[in-house]
């Protein structure tokens, strides 16, 4: 019979891609894959199998049911020990990515494993699998490269090949665009612009009114410049205008714009004269300040929408805090408050939390494990948690008809020896005293209030003091109050 410690438990990672090149269906892969975990005793049940159909392996962060399972295996339960792929083209085509999620895997002690493209031991273990990934990495730029050719000679033809703009709808018949209900938004912030207001205002304006966008949230800033600049609704196509990667706008030299098959709004001269006055009424850019943020950046939060306030310097003549959703134009609450006054306002609200404990308000610090020594008991706690996991992980794979009785019978007998042997263990262990983890606190927020009243301590250091016992800080701008969410360490 095997030891408890070589009982492990495995994933399946399945991925399809967008492109026409040859693979293996998912019903293919989940077989070999199914076959390689018996063969090699690994358990694996339904609910470990994640599977992605039509997404390119390039960018992890476009593939949910990747990053669901990277989450998976590096969360403190743990569910998995190896992830099997039918080969590493499935878990990553940018040999960058590949390494470092490898290596974030690594720390929490999970493997990949291709079914199909076994590894020998050893440094040319490691040297084969780099040899493999550089070649994933070659042919998905080749391919790429095919697909950029394709899409520039349809955006030349007047084809269109992305998310439509707000007012139009895909006619399915004909593939051209037509005009749906949604347009007459578009000519009111059209008409609203030229008669003098700003895309703030107009944003404003459209969300006061109850009107969302394409994606259901609320109009900013950008929502309104975005429609205003878009070349569609004057019957034009534009296409190659950003960097996916990064969302940052091309050189106009590499943009496409040609003459569509779909009906346009306006027309050209009026859409022509819309930028004219967007250009004569746009600012003059201005180099921002620089220096070390506050030590309140990104912990003042609106009580109305709940973002950040953000601090502002015009001038830098003085300095204010307000709600950064208010200045996008999606939030109808100013939160404005000068520096000084939110400062005087944190500092009377650490005075009263010391003084009377009853007015605490506490969120649970979930890190504590991780900034603590963490004791015999809860590390066993742990382990007996993870058993219970694992029990029903085995329990599904006989239930799924991956296990056998006998295989399921013997997985049940290791755990349970194990598990007499941790409950046995954390009987010899007495209890710990209670503690008195709210007079701990009080005496960190002693400590914290005296460095941030202090002069001479720099930004960094008083940030980092406040953030070490304050989740959030709320301020309520209408009726003037500022609200302090502490840290109640977890007693475990």
């Amino acid at each position: 019979m095997p030891k408890a410690k070589d009982f492990r438990t495995a994933c399946a990672y399945i991925r399809v891609s967008t492109d026409k090149q040859e693979e293996l269906s998912p019903d293919a892969q989940k077989r070999l894959l199914l076959e390689y975990a018996k063969k090699n005793d690994l358990n694996i049940i339904n609910e470990y199998i994640f599977t992605e159909n039509g997404i390119s392996g390039k960018k992890a962060d476009k593939r949910p049911e990747f990053m669901r399972m990277i989450g998976m295996a590096k969360s403190k339960e743990h569910p998995f020990d190896v992830i099997l792929v039918w080969k590493f083209s499935r878990f990553a085509r940018n040999q960058e990515e590949s390494i470092v999620y490898k290596s974030l895997l690594k720390k929490a002690n999970v493997e990949v494993v291709s079914v199909s493209e076994p590894l020998i031991e050893g440094p040319f273990g490691s040297l084969i699998e780099r040899i493999i990934e550089w070649m994933d990495e070659y042919y998905s730029i080749r391919l790429s490269g095919e697909v950029m050719r394709g899409m520039t000679e349809k955006a030349l033809h007047g084809g269109y090949q992305s998310t439509l703009p707000l007012g139009y709808s895909m006619d399915k018949s004909t593939g051209i665009p037509v005009i749906n209900n949604d347009i007459n938004i578009v000519k009111l912030i059209y008409s609203e612009f030229e008669n003098g207001m700003t895309c703030i205002e107009i944003a404003r304006n459209l969300n006061s009114l109850g009107y969302k966008t394409q994606h259901g949230n609320n109009y900013e800033y950008r929502t309104i410049k975005y429609i205003l600049e878009n070349p569609f609704y004057a019957g034009k196509v534009r296409w190659n205008r950003q960097h996916h990667e990064t969302h940052t706008i091309k050189d106009k030299s590499e943009w496409i714009t040609a003459s569509g098959k779909h009906k346009a709004v306006f027309s050209e001269e009026y859409f022509e004269h819309i930028q004219e006055l967007m250009l004569k009424r746009s600012r003059p850019y201005k180099a921002r300040i620089t220096g070390t943020r506050h030590w309140l950046s990104g912990m003042v939060k609106c009580s109305n929408c709940g973002a950040s306030l953000g601090i502002k310097r015009p001038n830098g003549s003085y300095t204010y805090f307000n709600c950064l959703n208010y200045t996008k134009g999606s939030c109808n609450e100013s939160h404005y408050i000068t520096l000084k006054n939110l400062e005087n306002a944190i500092y009377e609200a650490f005075r009263q939390a010391l003084n009377y404990g009853s007015k605490l308000q506490f969120t649970l610090r979930e890190k504590y494990i991780d900034e603590h020594p963490v004791d015999t008991v809860a590390i066993i706690k742990e382990q007996l948690k993870r058993l219970e996991w694992k029990e029903s992980r085995i329990k599904a794979a006989y239930m799924d008809g991956i296990d056998t009785l006998d295989e399921y019978r013997e997985n049940k007998e290791l755990l349970m020896k194990e598990q007499k042997e941790l409950e046995d263990e954390l009987n010899k262990i007495p209890d710990s005293s209670d503690i008195d983890y709210e007079a701990q606190l009080k005496k960190e927020m002693l400590t914290v209030y005296d460095i941030i009243t202090d002069k001479n301590v720099d930004e960094r250091k008083k940030a980092d003091a406040l953030r070490s016992i304050v989740d959030k800080i709320v301020y309520d701008k209408a009726k003037d109050e500022v609200h302090i969410f502490f840290y109640l360490l977890n007693p475990l």
